[in-house]
């Protein structure tokens, strides 16, 4: 178990920030997410298919994963260098052990300026309902939901799993109790499979508080059977919500937000459209993402990463890792989501791996 480090000794235990990071398109870094697991107790068939995440599956070993300690010495050496927002994901990231401590402990970052970075967490919501209130303790400031459709049926074959919906739900009422608010719920959209279920999810999620994102279905990985004719884009998504309801566009919240806003102009409330496929935004993607074992990838689509374990076990001093964050940083000019059906990459890193 990961010994917690006090939040009073945080700011004393690595070393101070260095200059912000801007890369080869000049982005500046801005989002971490960190992956703490491989597991997943879902099956999701656009994620991580039964037929080759199976009951054989060699998941990664204890060992191997960073530590608590190790997660958080990268994350403040990576704040030094500019990100402002830390994601917690998966696998499914509640299935780490002691979660809460690793949250404490990013929660205590600071800053240059002495602000608070922002703590958040993605999780299928299986297990939100007994968690939220610890989560909130410790720190976190807001959850992201994964929910693909409201009928029961439809979601334990999408999920592959015996979970209900109710459960979920009890979840993100659970989150929103404690104040882990607005709650985003997460729809990824499959043209054929679950768009029926796009204006049963908004009409359930109006009024709510809750942000409903929809998220065209990506072609992360190499296992989930991607094909374009299943995608169906946001502006079509879009049009269907509009046959029922009167949306009007918001301006993004800051740069490098993945969602176009828009809200119903009746006040009931906000949905967000996550268009990589058909507008990408790879423009102003300030994201960078960490594996359960160290490696840092510079983009969701991405083949290969870059070790950090190796440094950190081999006894580099936080100058030395700021160094090499900030050099892998500055050398990045991924833009997958354009060049799309251009030149596009055999064998891509997959998103149970890597977080969404």
């Amino acid at each position: 178990m990961s010994t917690v480090i006090r939040t009073e000794n945080l700011r004393n235990t690595f070393a101070a920030p260095t200059s912000p990071a801007l890369d080869q398109r000049a982005r500046p870094l801005r989002d971490l997410r960190i992956s703490v697991t491989d597991r997943c107790n879902f099956r999701c068939t656009y994620c991580m298919p039964r037929e080759v995440f199976g009951s054989d599956y060699a998941f990664m070993p204890h060992s191997d994963l960073l530590t608590f300690e190790e997660i958080t010495r990268v994350a403040q050496v990576a704040v030094g260098l500019g990100v402002r927002k830390i994601r917690l994901t998966g696998g499914e990231p509640l299935l780490r052990k002691n979660i809460e401590a690793l949250i404490e402990m990013l929660a205590a970052l600071r800053t240059t300026e002495g602000a608070p970075v922002d703590v958040t967490l993605t999780t299928n919501g299986t297990l939100l309902e007994k968690k939220a209130a610890a989560l909130k303790a410790a720190g976190l400031g807001r959850v992201t939901v994964s929910l693909d459709a409201l009928d029961d049926q439809l979601f334990e074959r999408m999920s592959d799993s015996k979970v209900s919906v109710k459960t979920v739900l009890r979840g993100i009422e659970a989150a929103a109790r404690v104040g882990l608010s607005p709650v985003k719920v997460n729809m990824v959209v499959r043209k054929g499979v679950n768009d029926a279920q796009i204006l049963p999810m908004a009409e359930h999620f109006r009024g709510s508080g809750h942000i409903l994102r929809f998220i065209e279905f990506m072609d992360v990985g190499s296992t989930n059977g991607w094909n374009m004719r299943e995608v169906m884009t946001g502006e079509q998504i879009l049009a269907r919500l509009r046959e029922r309801y009167d949306m009007q566009p918001l301006d993004a919240g800051y740069r490098g937000e993945v969602a176009s806003r828009w809200v119903y102009a009746d006040g009931a409330g906000e949905i967000g459209m996550i268009t990589s496929v058909s507008r990408p935004f790879c423009g102003d993607c300030t994201r960078a993402r960490l594996s359960p074992e160290g490696q840092l990838f510079l983009c969701l689509f991405a083949n290969q990463g870059h070790d950090l374990r190796a440094l950190i076990r081999g006894g580099a001093s936080d100058q030395a890792l700021s160094e090499r964050i900030g050099g892998i940083w500055a050398g990045r000019d991924d833009h997958y989501s354009e060049i799309r059906g251009r030149e596009t990459v055999i064998k891509k890193i997959e998103m149970s791996y890597i977080g969404g």
